[in-house]
């Protein structure tokens, strides 16, 4: 459903119409970030004291520098850990909520990761839980008073769902909240904020014509990732315990990894996914999987077991019912020497040195606890990159074309939609049939391939998970995201992948550790696309930008795989502080 409905007291007096066709979409970007500055204003307690020189990079710890120490104190705790303080009733729930509402109001200044303000509702709602649990003594759910952050393009009953498009500005207000907002509700979390996304959604950064280019707060000059970049930016800097995003092709992970945090991107069929406002609705070629990201990894359980816990799979259709195991995602079927395959280059684009740094220790850490570590044999991810552009453009591109036909495309618009494959053309019924066939035979060979490590392991059995890189690069500088390979390649199989941060990449006096013996290529560049990422690699360019990981398991599998990263982080920390 589209929804398209009158609600005029969202509109100023002196606002544009409703239908964007009427006016030039500068006007209705200006009326857009007009009213988010006014919700912003109603409270001024909450806004930067100080003023901040555009050509500061870092700053990440800016938004909670001017917090009181009990905010501070708040802001800084992971979502489980304050759920379990407001239910033993040591914070309230209106006073966590002005805590992050006071981080995410500076967050936007500093990073432009907002779209939506919603503190006036969300502060009432958080009223009405502390009052039900001074008066029943018990919680309304087991999220009772978390604030929870949404991605724009999630539908929130009576809100704007523009998603990143001039033309559904004000065009696109909910009349009924997505599955996983009315969940949360039912769960007790408080809705504050929403976030941004790109234009199109299809796209690893953040940046719209409505409210302009968000920035990753430890160095603005380089992007927080995309398509979820406005809630990896605000959950940086502690202005959201948890957010939920979505991802198509890496648009959970990357954000997560160019920002520090935890993501999750599962299986399609095992977290709600109706409600969601965007291009290309309906087609079930390749499907993008809703999830968390989160500043620690038990929350991404927290998150994942509270869905199904309400039983969304009674309420929409295409999801398993399956039950959330938090035995498994505690470790406890877990093998006690696990197999890891390590993903060293996918054969097309090299890493950055420090992200082959990371995938180093943590190969060595494994090792050192006594766990099997093989390399992991790339397969074809070139060619799977071109079908899943296929897949991702069985229309020729003429869905996303027509819903920016009034505005012009901002650069990673355009350059996904040069990738259009086809000559630019729709594909006939006839030839997605064969494209459908030719994903399923992808599948099935890869499943196989996996299945034949059990000859390359000494447990006796296939690997466990793959460890792999998330991107070639760290958060890159804005407008040069360019290789997919390594998340789209997991969408195409729908294998659910968790990335995890392994620290912070320091420029100065950088030496990069000695991976000659592992499966990289060499210094020649393969590929055009090669060729461009290696001349991105200047250690200056990165400085300060998080460095992280990606682990990968099975299908349907999202217990197993939070349970090996615990065991993965425990093996990290053990080795390295």
């Amino acid at each position: 459903m589209s929804p398209d409905g009158d609600f005029p007291g969202l509109y100023s007096k002196d606002g544009p119409a409703t239908n964007a066709d009427t006016c030039d979409w500068r006007e209705v970007a200006a009326h857009k970030r007009r009213d988010r500055q006014a919700l912003l204003d109603r409270r001024p307690e909450w806004r930067l004291k100080e003023q901040i020189p555009e050509s500061m990079t870092d700053v990440s710890t800016l938004a909670t520098a001017q917090l009181t120490p009990r905010e501070f104190e708040i802001v800084h705790l992971d979502a489980t850990s304050l759920v379990e303080r407001i239910r033993h009733r040591r914070y309230t729930s209106a006073e966590v909520l002005k805590a992050f509402c006071h981080v995410a109001a500076i967050a936007q200044r500093l990073t432009n990761c907002l779209t939506e303000i919603m503190f006036e509702e969300g502060l009432q709602r958080a009223t009405e839980l502390d009052r039900f649990l001074e008066e029943k003594g018990q919680v309304v759910g087991p999220l009772h008073g978390l604030p929870v952050s949404i991605k724009d393009h999630i539908r929130v009953k009576g809100h704007d769902t523009a998603t990143g498009y001039i033309a559904w500005a004000y065009n696109r207000v909910a009349h009924e909240d997505a599955t996983v907002v009315d969940i949360l509700r039912k769960a007790g979390a408080v809705l504050y904020v929403k976030t941004a996304n790109p234009q199109t959604l299809l796209s690893l950064e953040t940046n719209n014509n409505i409210y302009g280019r968000t920035c990753n707060p430890f160095n603005r000059s380089l992007t927080p990732g995309g398509s979820s970049g406005g809630e990896s930016s605000l959950i940086a800097v502690r202005g959201s315990p948890m957010g939920i995003g979505t991802d198509i092709g890496g648009s959970i992970r990357v954000p997560a990894a160019h920002a520090g945090l935890y993501g999750l991107k599962g299986s399609v069929g095992r977290m709600p996914h109706s409600g969601l406002e965007g291009s290309h609705d309906g087609m079930d070629a390749i499907v993008g999987a809703l999830g968390p990201l989160a500043t620690s990894a038990r929350d991404l359980a927290l998150f994942c077991r509270v869905m199904l816990q309400y039983q969304p799979w009674t309420v929409e259709p295409p999801l398993l019912e399956i039950p959330w195991k938090q035995t498994v995602a505690d470790g406890q079927e877990l093998p006690e020497k696990l197999s890891i395959a390590v993903l060293w280059d996918d054969g097309v684009v090299k890493p950055h040195p420090p992200i082959l740094d990371a995938l180093k220790r943590t190969k060595d850490a494994l090792v050192a606890a006594g766990h099997n570590v093989i390399s992991w044999v790339p397969v074809d991810h070139w060619e799977a990159w071109d079908l899943i552009l296929k897949l991702y453009f069985l229309d020729g591109g003429e869905e996303y074309r027509d819903a920016m036909a009034g505005e012009p495309m901002v650069p990673q618009s355009e350059w996904i939609l040069r990738q259009v494959p086809n000559d630019g053309g729709p594909f006939s019924v006839a030839e997605i049939f064969k494209l459908n066939r030719a994903r399923e035979m992808f599948r099935s060979k890869l499943i196989a391939h996996w299945n034949g490590t059990e000859r390359r392991t000494t447990t006796g059995r296939s690997i466990d998970a793959i460890l792999s890189p998330v991107a070639p690069t760290l958060a890159p500088p804005h407008d040069t995201t360019r290789w997919w390979g390594y998340t789209s390649y997991w969408n195409l199989m729908d294998f659910p992948a968790v990335v995890f941060p392994t620290g912070r990449f320091r420029a100065h006096n950088y030496t990069p550790l000695d991976v000659s013996g592992e499966a990289v290529s060499g210094t020649r560049p393969r590929t055009p696309m090669e060729e461009y990422i290696k001349n991105q690699w200047a250690p200056e360019t990165y400085d300060n930008a998080p460095v992280a990981l990606q682990l990968i398991g099975r299908r349907l599998n999202e217990e197993k795989l939070l349970g090996m990263l615990s065991v993965v982080e425990r093996e990290l920390h053990r080795s390295y502080g």
